[in-house]
């Protein structure tokens, strides 16, 4: 599996399939790695690799994987998006789908802000996201297994920076898909699909609120995950909704 570098940043990276470029990230919180697949609820990269070219990523010092970079407080979210864009520079891809699973929904909207022109459509499954009910689910999950384990490895990294990091991706804007505004949500002209979920993490408050703002967004039935035709059936929805916004004739 290849790396791409830029400045002080190292990206691992996977792609299988043909076609149109999908970017996907898999669940895990801040410990999103590409090993991480066969814990999803469904494998991009094996489910959909006969339909896209797929590429998937470790995300920036996510403990377990192979990708590395300054913790970066100033603009957590926006360094998130900037190795995501760079990784798509360096494979020479202007357009592409997103695919985000679990913190993937706050970088899919993210990437939406940052490139609209590059992001053509965009899917969030079980996106985190602010709940009322769990407010800290995030930061605290974060605080007590991410941090203390990046900072044994990092002698670079200390519990303060790791808490004003964790307080600038979560608390900052303690609301909504926490990486970007209602107000943007409101103007986003970009076709999002929603897949919600209803975990401490999982937000079904901001996953909805979004399916309300986004003037473009649609949503999959809820529940969808534990019947096994549904399931089938939301799979199939993924797909056509993505082939749906394919440009004619791209390939890449």
């Amino acid at each position: 599996m290849p790396f791409y570098t830029k400045g002080d940043v190292t990206i691992h990276y996977e792609e299988v399939g043909a076609g149109f470029p999908l970017l996907v990230t898999p669940g895990g919180g801040l410990n999103s790695i590409m090993s991480g697949w066969p814990r999803q609820v469904f494998n991009t990269m094996e489910v959909f690799k006969d339909d896209f070219r797929c590429i998937t990523m470790d995300q920036r010092n996510a403990i377990g994987g192979e990708s590395t970079g300054p913790v970066q407080v100033n603009d957590p979210w926006g360094a998130f998006a900037d190795d995501q864009l760079g990784l798509m520079d360096h494979l020479g891809i202007r357009e592409f789908f997103f695919m985000g699973y679990c913190i993937g929904g706050p970088f899919a909207m993210k990437l939406v802000e940052r490139a609209p022109e590059r992001v053509l459509a965009a899917v969030l499954c079980q996106p985190v996201g602010h709940a009322s009910k769990t407010p800290d689910a995030m930061y605290s999950s974060g605080r007590d297994s991410w941090g203390p384990e990046l900072c044994a490895q990092r002698p670079d990294v200390t519990m303060e920076i790791v808490e004003q990091y964790l307080h600038n991706l979560y608390r900052v804007q303690p609301d909504f898909m926490y990486s970007v505004s209602r107000d943007f949500a409101r103007s986003c002209q970009t076709p999002l699909l929603v897949m919600p979920d209803d975990t401490p993490a999982h937000s079904l408050e901001a996953a909805m609120d979004l399916v309300e703002l986004a003037p473009k967004a649609e949503v999959t039935a809820y529940p969808w995950k534990e019947d096994q035709e549904l399931f089938r059936k939301t799979i199939r929805q993924v797909r056509d909704f993505l082939k749906a916004h394919q440009p004619a004739g791209a390939t890449r």
